[in-house]
């Protein structure tokens, strides 16, 4: 097995040659999708509009291809087997899961609660609130999953742990992500779809799951360097059906936008304190008990980022095309590099504070 110190670069050495070039500027390409979309959705009505239609038990068949080309790679990742070092790490592990299942869907929903409802209302359109509201639950319901192994690169965290954390939430996530978002939409008083809901885990959980896994497995069998070339074959197609994907809701968004330029930056509001709230918790309690820094940084930023991806196909089945749902779930596309990177550098800057902890 391969050690901490061999798997990882030294913490501040080579640190900016560890994040791929679309991660990195993942905020600048979501504002050109902005443009692009917003351009195309207003000089070429029709098309979109008849993309907008295809569509099979209220899930947009067009969409439904992207977001599998967009999923199933980062899935493709994900070692299951993994599951078996959860012992390793019992405490770093209970605290992330209790902020990612406990904490931040009803943080956000709380925060969603006092923004959108209150603090924004007279500044948004009132018949998208409760939409908006139920975008930011989705966003948060989703732990992340491709864009935490970066993260834990950035901080020096334990790759063992990473990817067993995630592996834990993902199988989680097969069987809590619809009764948490259906309790929090019912608590906000969102009428739930529930066949849609349950279709949009399916589609967007289950079956890719299974089919990366078996993929995987098949991959594996040939060895190691099998897999890693059909990650890095794969990987342009993931990033072009995300892109796509942003363009064609901004398409459908262009008017509302126009109408309403200040409304991102209100949805932005509620991510961000809830970013830093639930990142700053996973790493005050995991000091708290003791756990090793190498862990703790991980773990927060595992409690802190979210499955947009996910997050945008859900919005997307639940509420359409042109819902506020979905646009909330896309601020949280745009906000993802730039305030994840903060946290990066407060649990790098912070290490010596961390490890100077009583006992």
């Amino acid at each position: 097995m391969t050690t901490r110190s061999a798997a990882l670069p030294a913490r501040g050495a080579g640190t900016g040659a560890r994040i791929g070039f679309f991660e990195r500027w993942l905020t600048l390409w979501v504002f050109l999708c902005i443009v692009v979309g917003i351009a195309l959705g207003e000089v070429f009505p029709a098309p979109f509009q008849a993309l907008g239609r295809m569509e099979i038990a209220r899930v947009n068949l067009p969409v439904g291809l992207l977001i599998w080309v967009m999923i199933i790679p980062m899935l493709l990742r994900i070692d299951f087997a993994a599951l078996g070092q959860v012992r390793r790490h019992v405490r770093g592990i209970g605290v992330t899961l209790a902020v990612n299942w406990l904490v931040k869907p009803f943080s956000m929903a709380l925060l969603a609660w006092l923004f959108i409802r209150h603090v924004f209302a007279p500044y948004l359109p009132p018949a998208q609130l409760d939409s908006y509201v139920a975008g930011l639950i989705l966003l948060a319901a989703a732990p992340c999953t491709a864009m935490v192994f970066v993260w834990s690169q950035l901080s020096d965290g334990d790759p063992y742990f990473t990817l067993s954390q995630v592996a834990l939430n993902d199988a989680i996530m097969i069987f809590a992500f619809a009764p948490v978002v259906g309790l929090l939409l019912g608590l906000s008083a969102i009428t739930v779809p529930w066949d849609t809901l349950f279709i949009s885990v399916a589609l967007y959980i289950v079956i890719p799951v299974v089919l990366a896994q078996a993929w995987r497995k098949a991959l594996l069998a040939r060895g190691p360097q099998a897999l890693a070339a059909a990650l890095a074959r794969i990987q342009p197609f993931s990033v072009a059906a995300l892109l796509a994907t942003l363009v064609l809701l901004f398409a459908f968004q262009g008017g509302q936008i126009l109408a309403q330029p200040l409304v991102i930056a209100m949805l932005a509001v509620p991510i961000v304190i809830q970013v830093y709230f639930n990142s700053g918790l996973a790493y005050l309690l995991n000091r708290r008990f003791g756990v090793a820094h190498c862990v703790a940084a991980p773990s927060a930023l595992i409690g802190a980022s979210n499955f947009f991806e996910l997050a945008v196909a859900a919005a997307i089945s639940l509420f359409g095309f042109d819902s506020g749902a979905a646009l909330a779930t896309v601020v949280g596309v745009l906000v993802e590099v730039p305030v994840m990177l903060s946290v990066v550098r407060i649990v790098n800057a912070t290490r010596g504070w961390y490890e100077a902890r009583a006992g």
